[in-house]
């Protein structure tokens, strides 16, 4: 077939002109078999990389990024979610790196008051947190922040019924950050009464404060009290506090005596100033003593239940020694007249006595009727 084809070419080149040249040539090409290339025996190499990507993809829509309606406008998929623990994730991990950061500069500054620098600390760690959340909701869970703040403004109503003693603690605490009655290291004393607390602040939270009492007790108390009820802090202006340490003598005892021996107890005490210097004051006529109080001073007022102690007991030692008598509470009886009937136990049943009867004479002596 091909000799043939070959000849008819040669024979139409030799009595045709140029025309029927390239139809012969046109003919020949047409009947001339392709050559055979042969089969691909692998796939690109850039298939398996396109399937991992399909594949991935597939995993991404149809599982991780699938919208989940709920309600009319919340539209969330599991990938929303992880993107928003991440976003409260960084956000903790910020506030804990920017509240060591700002501990260490504030440490350096000595002028700066303790107290300012835990309220730095604590307002910058708020609103960290705050705004973390916030962006988690509205970039994890496409959550519209306007809508929650109208959600928030007509729930308000129902949370201050609900919630009014959270809500309180919460205010409270940020008067406490804000204000400063009460700051981390001060020593108060809470409720002034029988059930009253006292103890050294350790941390002011958000809604509590932590206590820590002279038993080494950590005791959580809500800030509302800090703010409503009574408060003694002692160390709000001065480290140093006056400590008062009563005592009562009799009526025959030297006021000037028991000044001095007063005085006397106080040196020497551990933990008690001598300036400003010890005084004694008296402070009533009682019923049955003579009422003094002995003014001591402190830096430590934290210890004052051990100071107070301490000074009794060299007061009870000078007194004895210098012949001070402290005086019980006594009554005198006066009858005027009538009869007083005495009753008598009996040692036995053998040896009853009847009961006596005793009246007053003239004089006012009892006499047995």
């Amino acid at each position: 077939m091909f000799a043939s084809t070959i000849g008819k070419v040669f024979g139409l080149a030799a009595s045709s002109p140029a025309p029927a040249l390239l139809a012969a040539v046109w003919l020949w090409q047409a009947e001339t078999p392709a050559p055979l290339t042969p089969a691909p025996t692998q796939p690109p190499a850039d298939a398996p990389a396109t399937a991992k990507v399909d594949w991935y993809m597939r995993i991404w829509n149809g599982y991780l990024n699938r919208p989940l309606k709920i309600g009319e406008t919340l539209t969330i998929s599991a990938a929303s979610v992880v993107f928003a623990l991440v976003i409260i994730l960084l956000a903790y991990l910020v506030s804990r790196w920017l509240r060591a950061f700002l501990q260490t500069r504030l440490a350096a500054r000595t002028r700066l008051d303790p107290g300012v620098q835990y309220t730095i600390e604590r307002l910058a760690h708020y609103v960290i947190i705050v705004f973390g959340a916030l962006a988690a909701l509205s970039v994890g869970l496409n959550i519209d922040v306007t809508s929650l703040a109208v959600l928030f403004t007509a729930l308000s109503v129902g949370i201050g019924f609900g919630l009014q003693y959270i809500a309180s603690d919460i205010a409270s605490g940020l008067i406490l950050l804000f204000e400063r009655p009460v700051r981390v290291g001060d020593f108060i004393t809470v409720g002034v009464d029988s059930k009253s607390i006292e103890g050294k602040v350790k941390n002011i939270n958000l809604r509590t404060t932590v206590v820590i009492t002279n038993d080494h007790i950590a005791v959580i108390v809500p800030n509302s009290k800090l703010v409503s009820d009574n408060l003694i802090n002692w160390s709000y202006a001065d480290r140093r506090a006056r400590l008062s340490v009563p005592v009562g003598v009799s009526y025959d005892s030297d006021a000037a005596l028991v000044t001095a021996t007063l005085l006397r107890a106080a040196e020497g005490v551990e933990h008690v100033l001598e300036t400003p210097k010890p005084s004694v004051q008296l402070t009533d006529f009682g019923d049955s003593s003579l009422d003094f109080r002995l003014l001591v001073w402190t830096d430590r007022p934290r210890r004052h239940p051990q100071i107070k102690s301490d000074i009794r007991f060299r007061v009870r030692r000078l007194f004895n020694e210098a012949g001070i008598e402290i005086p019980f509470p006594q009554r005198d009886l006066n009858v005027r007249g009538g009869r007083l009937r005495v009753v008598t136990q009996p040692d036995s049943d053998e040896t009853r006595e009847p009961d006596a009867l005793f009246e007053l004479d003239d004089e006012g002596n009892l006499t047995r009727g």
